[in-house]
């Protein structure tokens, strides 16, 4: 699962989960101010695209995960 981290790693700078954000693919994440200054990420040179924002809060991915769950182990007992 993507950690979304909650401080720009340039300036340090406050981001909430469902800001706009930029990320590379090990997770190094800018606001989009730093965003503009750069052409790829300064820790890996990988692309930085946009993040992912979360619509689903954590309660209703918890209600959803034990009928998931369930789903998973019973296929694995019946092998």
């Amino acid at each position: 699962m993507l950690k979304m981290k909650t401080e720009c790693e340039l300036c340090a700078g406050a981001l909430a989960g469902d800001d706009q954000a930029w990320i590379c693919s090990y997770e190094c994440t800018y606001c989009t101010d730093c965003r503009g200054t750069l052409d790829a990420c300064p820790n890996c040179g990988g692309e930085l695209v946009s993040r992912p924002r979360r619509t689903t809060g954590a309660a209703a991915i918890a209600a959803r995960m034990p009928a998931r769950i369930a789903r998973r182990f019973g296929r694995r007992r019946d092998r």
